[in-house]
């Protein structure tokens, strides 16, 4: 890989950078985390601003970037707070819509540049949609740079008036290592006693319990393979608004299922199970998917927005929201040992055409480069 300019020329101070986070999904806290990482290595400042529980969850500070303690989008002083951090910043980079919109009101009318990265599609519907949209143009509008995740996402950042927008796929940055009480690396047949599934094999999803995952045809494909003796036990990780509902569904039909709620073993739980199911999502680089393929564990997703760029031949693609052709590839996959050897191998082979941690960092360092080369000297 050829290397990025990075340090400062002679007589010219450090690139300064702040980087803003939204809501702080744990994909954009995890890339602004590895990216500190790198960024710092390479001789940038950077800052980060966001929540503080986010520093103590990603640790932000003990990759050797400042941590700004900015309260979330929903309070007043949010903004006044992103402003009094941006103010000697060469460059501000927000990751996510709401973190893009923070930081334009924020910066006014500075020519400070602005890059933000769109890493997931938004959705709403009615009077919100129409809100979202706006929301959007102005983001698109104010970025000197948007960087897409995924060519939709490029695409779309071009629809709603980007002066630039670049693919800048996210590598999905290496799990963090274990603190001293952790246990550190749990057998599979241990996770998987936890869980229940010793003797019966276990599947594997991960999402916001909320109308955009797909939960609602896992689990009528759960009616389908409860047939099987044993029947697949499957686990979804993840909280949100339809817990409820789902929970409910799952007791009156009596479904093999269990919510786990929020888990900080993701990883561990995909890496343990027979099969990971992805029936949806906005993510444009899910994480579930590069987890599964790195771990060697077969995918069953369906086959929308970005996924199938993502995963090519290495997973079995269904399509979005028919539970018939999910529950039959399940099943199909459960009985078939050396399809599923196929699809690991396909995986492995997939993983790697994906861009590393550092190729990540170089990329967007160079956008920086770019957008700052008359910087004037220290």
């Amino acid at each position: 890989m050829s290397h990025v300019s990075s340090h400062s020329p002679p007589g010219q101070s450090p690139l300064r950078t702040v980087q803003v986070l939204g809501g702080g999904s744990a994909v954009s806290s995890a890339h602004v985390r590895s990216l500190a990482s790198g960024l710092v290595a390479r001789g940038v400042r950077v800052t980060v601003c966001a929540p503080g529980d986010a520093d103590g969850l990603y640790d932000f500070t003990g990759v050797g970037a400042h941590h700004v303690h900015v309260p979330r989008s929903s309070d007043p002083s949010s903004v006044a707070s992103l402003r009094s951090a941006c103010a000697d910043a060469d460059l501000v980079h927000a990751h996510g819509l709401h973190a893009g919109f923070r930081a334009t009101l924020a910066l006014g009318r500075r020519t400070t540049p602005l890059v933000v990265t769109w890493h997931t599609r938004s959705y709403a519907e009615g009077a919100r949609a129409h809100l979202l949209r706006l929301l959007e143009r102005r983001v698109a509008k104010a970025a000197a740079v948007v960087l897409g995740t995924s060519s939709d996402l490029v695409d779309r950042a071009r629809s709603r008036g980007a002066r630039d927008a670049r693919l800048a796929a996210v590598a999905l940055p290496a799990p963090r290592r274990a603190g001293p009480g952790d246990d550190a690396e749990r057998p599979a047949s241990k996770v998987r006693a936890e869980l229940g599934a010793t003797a019966r094999p276990l599947l594997m999803a991960v999402g916001t319990l909320d109308r955009h995952r797909g939960h609602d045809t896992l689990l009528d494909a759960a009616r389908e393979w409860r047939r099987l003796d044993p029947a697949p036990l499957l686990v979804v990780a993840g909280e949100g608004p339809l817990r409820s509902v789902l929970q409910r569904r799952i007791e009156d039909e009596e479904l093999p299922v269990r919510l786990l709620g929020r888990r900080d073993d993701v990883s561990e739980l995909i890496a343990a199970a027979d099969l990971a199911l992805l029936p949806g999502g906005p993510e444009a680089r899910s994480v579930l998917a590069q987890e599964a393929l790195h771990a060697r564990v077969p995918l069953v997703a369906a086959a929308v927005g970005s996924v199938p760029d993502l995963v090519g031949d290495a997973a079995e693609l269904v399509p979005y929201g028919d539970a018939e052709a999910l529950a039959t590839a399940v099943v199909r996959l459960l009985g078939d040992p050396t399809g599923c050897e196929a699809l690991r191998d396909r995986g492995t082979r997939q993983a790697a055409t994906w861009p590393t941690e550092d190729e990540t960092v170089a990329q967007v360092l160079s956008v920086y480069d770019e957008l700052t080369q008359l910087r004037p000297l220290g």
